[in-house]
Order: C-alpha cells, then structure tokens, then sequence
C-alpha cells in the first residue's frame, strides 16, 4: 500500500488498537505508551485495503448506473449505508425522535414486504425535521440512512443550480432518475426552505421556478410509486419560509428542539466517553448548569474544556516545572466546564424571536408527540 493519508493512518492505528486490547490480558505499555504488535497493525492494514477496494469498486458501480453527465455530477455525493459511520445508538437523547424514525422510514425500506398490503400501510415519501440549529437535524438524517440500509444523497440549493439556464431542471431530473436506481435512498435536503421556500412571485427568477416546478413534479412521481423506496428528508431551521405545496408533501414534520436536563446529559455522556475525568465526575451538576445548550453548543462547551489542561502543562513548561516533552495531561474536572462556560454560552436564546415563532409553528403544523412532549436534540 502507498503513504497513507492522516485519516487512513488515525483509522489503522484505531483498529490495530482494538484488536490488541481485545486480545490480550495484560498488554505492553512503555514510558505510558501502548505498544501494538506488528500483527494487530498487519491486520489493520488488511482491512484498510479491503475497504479501499470496496470504495472503488462502488465508484465503478456508481459510473455504471449514471446514464449521463447529469446523473454522474451525484456520484459523489452518495454514500452507502455501511460507510456513514453514524448510527442511532450514537445519538445523545432523541429517544421519540429516533423512534418515530425508525417506524416512518427505516422499518419500511428494511421490510418492505410488510407494507405492500393495503392502502393505510404505505411507506412515506416526505419527512421534514425542524427546529432550532445544533439540534441534531443532520446527525438524525445520516444514522436515519444506517438504520434503514439506505444509500444517503445530500443536497442543498447550490446542488441543483448551474450557470448554464437550463441546466438546474436537467439537473434535477437527473436526481431523481439516478435515485430510482440506487433504491433504498434516502435524498437529504439540507436548509430545504433555501430551495423549496416560499414563491417570490412576480420577482423569482424563471430558471428557480422552473427548477422548483421540475423537483415537485419528479417527487410526485415519487408518491405515485408506492415500491420505490426513496424518501425525501428536508431538514430547517425556519420551517414558517416553506412554500405551502412543500409542507403538504412533507406529511410526517417532526420538531428537534433544545434538550433538557436529562438528555442534555445524556449528550454529555456520549461527548465524554472516550475523555480521561476526575473519578467522580458530576454529569448531573454540568447538565443542569447548560440550560439552554444545544447539542452542537455542549460540544463546543467540551471541546474548550479540553483544552484546559493543554494550557495548564503549557505554563507549567514555560516555568521548567515539566519535561518540554511532556505529554501527560491531568483528568477533565467539573470546573474545567465551568470556567470554559464564560466563554461558551448557548447559541440561541429560549426567547429569541426564532424560537418563538419556532415553537408557534410547531403547534400549527408539527407531530402531535412533538406539541405534547418536551423537546430536545443533539449536534448538527
């Protein structure tokens, strides 16, 4: 194999690491260092090849299936299920969410024969996730698409415009035909109300309402052909900016809002697994302190706190305390988070005119579990 690439390398040094301590009792450790016998590396790398192999044999088969340029400008935007590397389990919290989900999308394109029976147990065609940023919108969609064993294609406006007129209807014609024959797919439009929002009327571009009409008409299609599993997945921020054709063809909208105490912890935990903390490290205390975070904010909120003890051994080598070479960091401390909250705070306020009208929407138009349960979410 050629020089890998740092992800590759960071990737064979983790499997190489887990195979070792999975299979030894007492392993080799020098000056603080794990030593990984050549062997666990060997095997690493093995698996390092055979999922290289895998990508590029998916890309031929990608080209393959493309029928022309148009289709060929989304190969690499798909990714297979198996290469998402996110799963519902690694999700903090969004526990009605993931199950609402699991039941609307997943179980469908998992058993598909179980709703071919009928007219009531149709899969659906159109689910939107709303709430405010740094809920877990996009991590949602992308476990979303491991769970059900579904190709996963993200787009956002920019994908389907061009500068060439004409071209974003070809383009989005493409999208769908290219869809049809990846199934199951999921197709995740990012920031949807940016490309499906409102009419502009008199004022609106005649290439974006041509683009728009040819999205419609195609995702018609979709809902006209009850065994094609392909689900459109928009996610937003300002759900109210949506056109109103759009919202009924997104029947299931289900609100991802700010966490609570519980599940705020519950992020902390999944945030936190792989840190070295105190002994008696007080999630509950931390959780109860963030009111307000998002998911995306907690991380931010870790990610400064980490940084802490990276300072502290700095000083502590300017003042010849510690070896210059030094890599011995002390455990994470609840105040490390408390002194690193002045300089986080949460991204969005609970009375921000945003949330409001947020919330507003959601009464009118969301998932009834969404109205009568508290809400709560998880990184974008």
């Amino acid at each position: 194999m050629s020089v890998l690439h740092i992800a590759e390398a960071a990737k064979v040094i983790g499997w190489a690491r887990s195979h070792y301590l999975s299979s030894t009792v007492l392993p080799s450790i020098e000056g603080e260092r794990l030593t990984i016998p050549r062997e666990s590396l060997d095997l690493a790398i093995e698996r390092l090849k055979e999922q290289v192999t895998k990508s590029k044999n998916l890309s031929q088969n990608l080209k393959n299936l493309a029928k022309d340029e148009y289709e060929r400008d989304f190969i690499s935007s798909v990714v297979p299920p198996d290469e998402i590397g996110v799963k519902f389990d690694d999700i903090g919290a969004l526990e009605d969410v993931k199950r609402t989900l699991d039941e609307l999308v997943a179980l469908p394109m998992r058993r598909p024969e179980l709703f071919s029976h009928g007219n009531l147990l149709r899969p659906c065609k159109g689910v939107l996730l709303f709430g405010p940023p740094g809920t877990g919108k996009t991590l949602l969609a992308k476990a979303l698409a491991t769970e059900a064993g579904a190709n996963f294609i993200s787009i956002t406006g920019s994908t389907l415009t061009s500068k060439w007129f004409g071209d974003a209807e070809k383009l989005t014609k493409a999208l769908f035909s290219f869809a049809s024959r990846l199934a199951p797919v999921i197709i995740f439009v990012d920031e949807v109300d940016s490309l499906l929002g409102a009419r502009g009327g008199a004022l609106e571009h005649e290439a974006t309402r041509k683009m728009r009409n040819e999205f419609m008409a195609a995702w018609d299609g979709l809902r006209s052909k009850e065994n094609q599993r392909i689900l459109i997945l928009g996610a937003t921020n300002r759900p109210f900016d949506l056109d109103d054709a759009v919202i009924r063809r997104l029947p299931r909208r289900i609100y991802v809002g700010l966490p609570d105490a519980e599940n705020r912890k519950k992020i902390l935990k999944i945030l936190l697994a792989k840190e070295n903390l105190e002994s008696d490290f007080k999630f509950d205390e931390l959780a109860n302190v963030t009111e307000g975070y998002s998911g995306s904010d907690l991380k931010n909120l870790c990610i400064a706190s980490a940084y802490r003890p990276v300072q502290e051994l700095l000083e502590e080598e300017k003042k010849g305390r510690v070896s210059s070479n030094s890599t011995h960091l002390r455990p994470l401390v609840l105040d490390d988070f408390i002194q690193a909250k002045a300089k986080v705070s949460p991204s969005i306020s609970h009375n921000a005119t945003s949330m409001n009208e947020l919330r507003k929407w959601n009464e009118q138009y969301g998932e009834d579990g969404s109205r009568t349960k508290s809400p709560f979410g998880f990184g974008n």
